[in-house]
């Protein structure tokens, strides 16, 4: 290959189908598979509360078990201890310094100075804190990401992390197999967990039934600044940190490295220590320490699935507002009844596993497969 972004496109077409791959193993072509014993009636799924919904689905169930399990697979008691109590409890214990106003203000300058911030305030540097140590709702109910783009809905963040984790380890193990490589598995398994753990808190549930919408910070959505600034407040050694970091882009180039550089910088500032230091970045503060840590790579390419489920997302949530309209008398698909009755459909059938109906054999399947989830009316 003759540059360093033909290499970077190759990475990442191999991610994709890996993650296709695995999809394709872990979610049924039929979606009324993963549909519950019995279909609720349409006024069922319009009060349920996005908790609800989401402990009601065998599928989060699942993925919430597995998720546990790999925790309690990583070796470092003490970091096992951490990953578990963030699962348990994802509170923006971050934000418990920044509640003095002069520190705040002190931060923001900070982040403003060095062009993180593109027309924040003071006051909206950060989502809403109501109390530093408590999530602002389970890790769960939270949705995997904005509620246009993918896994977006009540558990969708536990579907989302165990997709991720199955492709991550998969990689992780192909890696160990093919070359001989000596990788560190908690660290591969820590990155890959807890790189969306402020989701709970970015994409909190609104009243009518989407999520709040997401900010830029440091060039990309707010979440990962924050994620990466709560694992380094709580301890999280210093190359879980760094391959956490690496989970939106890798440091492969001068280019992509200088944007995760520019994340542990933010999140650096927001939880009030030197990265340099700290071990998060070289002596000069403008690389990775370096030699570069090949963890943080398999975590990168893990975090791929987003090729697939974001246009599925899409997909499957355009075809769902017209099965509303047809069968279940919602109208708009822009009122609270279709923000509840897709979120509940997805927490049961995911927009994957809907998709993979839909995109095998149409229309009708996909009616199937949701009748099999919300009576029609």
């Amino acid at each position: 290959m003759k540059s360093g972004l033909d290499r970077r496109k190759f990475l990442e077409l191999g991610a994709a189908a890996c993650g296709m791959l695995a999809v394709a193993g872990a979610f049924p072509q039929k979606a009324g598979a993963q549909a519950p014993a019995q279909p609720v009636a349409l006024d069922a799924c319009l009060a349920m509360s996005p908790l609800a919904m989401a402990e009601s689905s065998a599928i989060v169930d699942r993925d919430w078990k597995y998720l546990g399990e790999v925790a309690a697979s990583i070796k470092d008691p003490a970091v096992r201890q951490k990953v578990r109590a963030i699962l348990d409890n994802p509170a923006p214990t971050l934000a418990d310094r920044l509640a003095d106003p002069k520190t705040r203000t002190s931060v923001h300058q900070e982040l403003e100075a060095k062009g993180f911030l593109k027309g924040q305030t003071v006051a909206g540097m950060l989502p809403p804190v109501a109390d530093p140590s408590k999530a602002a709702q389970p890790f769960k109910s939270a949705p995997g990401s904005g509620y246009t783009s993918h896994h977006a809905f009540p558990g969708g963040l536990v579907v989302h992390t165990a997709g991720n984790m199955r492709n991550t380890l998969g990689i992780h193990d192909g890696y160990v197999k093919n070359y001989g490589l000596t990788l560190d598995r908690d660290t591969t398994v820590v990155s890959q967990m807890l790189h969306d753990l402020h989701k709970p808190w970015v994409f909190v549930w609104a009243e009518d039934g989407a999520s709040r919408k997401e900010q830029s910070l440091a060039g990309t959505g707010e979440h990962h600044v924050l994620s990466v600034a709560e694992s380094i407040v709580r301890g999280l050694p210093p190359q879980m940190v760094v391959a956490q970091a690496c989970a939106h882009n890798h440091p492969g180039d001068a280019k992509d490295e200088a944007d995760v550089v520019g994340w542990i910088t933010a999140a650096a500032i927001l939880a009030g220590v030197d990265p340099v230091k700290a071990g998060l970045l070289g002596p000069d503060g403008k690389t990775l320490p370096v030699p570069r840590r090949m963890e943080g790579f398999v975590c990168h390419l893990g975090d791929h699935d987003w090729v697939l489920t974001v246009p599925a997302g899409k997909w499957t949530t355009a075809a769902l507002g017209q099965l509303a309209k047809e069968r279940y008398g919602i109208a708009d698909a822009d009122s609270k009844a279709f923000n509840q009755f897709r979120n509940y459909v997805f927490a049961h059938g995911t927009m994957m596993g809907l998709y993979a109906a839909y995109s095998a054999s149409g229309k009708d399947a996909l009616a199937d497969a949701v009748a099999a989830i919300v009576k029609p009316v």
